[in-house]
């Protein structure tokens, strides 16, 4: 329930991670800070390239070969990842966490069988102890919860044989297979029309409540973050700027930039603008001092420029990281 603190399942901590590249390094996470209770929904909203699949795959320890992380904790269960090995690893990702992708064609083999693949992370997640037939019903089970039709053909068609959606349900049965306790969603609908976003969208919130699982849902669609999450954390150019309940995040939102993004997304009244929230991201390579978003703040003075705010609590348990909000 939104505003109940719950016993930790994960928590990010001061969490740095930049990439290596030919011009230099970029300056991506700088200082994440985020917690997810046990069978809590969480939300991670903010602009293409402001680290929010970054955080992600940093759970998992799937970031590319030129990112490195620079600080920082996760503690999952009270295991550091970033510091475990690789069999601790290992283990978390084949029967504790798993990770929908944006695109279902790259996280799909376009050579084998759906019900190949499926098999496999059946099975390596039973550590191999299941008979064959087991296998088959909890494969059959898993496609069926995601609501697809015809099963049969569906799992001896190749990838490019399904339509995006299908292919989508299918990489969420794979996720269920291996996720028992937290599910990390990063943006699951984006190549998808808008009626099937929907129906992906509820579908999941239908199957993690069924499943009492722990969510981060990284979407574009704040409507249906507001509705399937409990609390939500807004990411702005590698800065968590403000969290708190889903609800009092998108009815009152604080920080400047929260309030742009609220008010620039899509509204079914046709009453929004169209143009996006105004400037663009730093960047990373030479990143501004202070306040990352100072650029584009209206409200910018000069402390914005100079010292990075922390995170302040301000009523109704929400924390917004602006100097605007500081008691000096």
């Amino acid at each position: 329930m939104a505003g109940e603190k719950k016993e930790a399942l994960l928590e990010i901590r001061d969490l740095k991670v930049n990439y290596k590249v030919y011009k230099g390094t970029l300056k991506v996470l700088n200082g994440v800070e985020l917690r997810v209770g046990k069978g809590e929904r969480i939300g991670l909203v903010g602009e293409s390239g402001s680290g929010k699949t970054t955080t992600l795959k940093s759970i998992l320890r799937i970031l590319p070969y030129n990112a490195s992380i620079e600080d920082g904790r996760i503690l999952y269960k009270g295991i550091d990842l970033l510091r475990a090995d690789e069999r601790v690893l290992n283990e978390v990702r084949r029967r504790e966490i798993a990770m929908i992708f944006q695109d279902p064609m790259a996280a799909l083999n376009p050579v084998f069988k759906v019900r190949d693949q499926l098999y496999d992370i059946i099975k390596e997640s039973a550590r191999g102890k299941l008979a064959k037939e087991e296998i088959e019903e909890i494969a059959y089970r898993l496609l069926k919860e995601v609501r697809l039709p015809d099963v049969e053909r569906v799992m001896d068609s190749y990838p490019f044989q399904l339509s995006g959606g299908m292919r989508q349900r299918v990489v969420i049965a794979m996720a269920l297979a291996s996720a028992r306790e937290l599910l990390l969603a990063d943006e699951p609908t984006t190549n998808l029309d808008v009626t099937i976003q929907d129906q992906i969208l509820r579908l999941l919130a239908d199957l993690t409540m069924k499943r009492n699982l722990s969510v981060i849902l990284v979407s574009h669609a704040l409507g249906m973050v507001r509705k399937m999450t409990d609390r939500t954390y807004v990411m702005y150019a590698g800065d968590i700027v403000e969290e708190g309940d889903s609800g009092e995040i998108f009815e009152n939102p604080l920080h400047p930039y929260t309030q742009l993004l609220v008010e620039t997304a899509p509204k079914l009244t046709g009453n929004w603008n169209p143009r996006g929230v105004p400037g663009r991201i730093p960047d990373y390579l030479n990143p501004p001092p202070g306040c990352r978003f100072h650029t584009r703040c209206p409200f910018a003075e000069q402390i914005c420029r100079e010292k990075k705010p922390p995170m302040i609590a301000v009523e109704g348990g929400k924390r917004v990281r602006c100097w605007l909000y500081y008691k000096r």
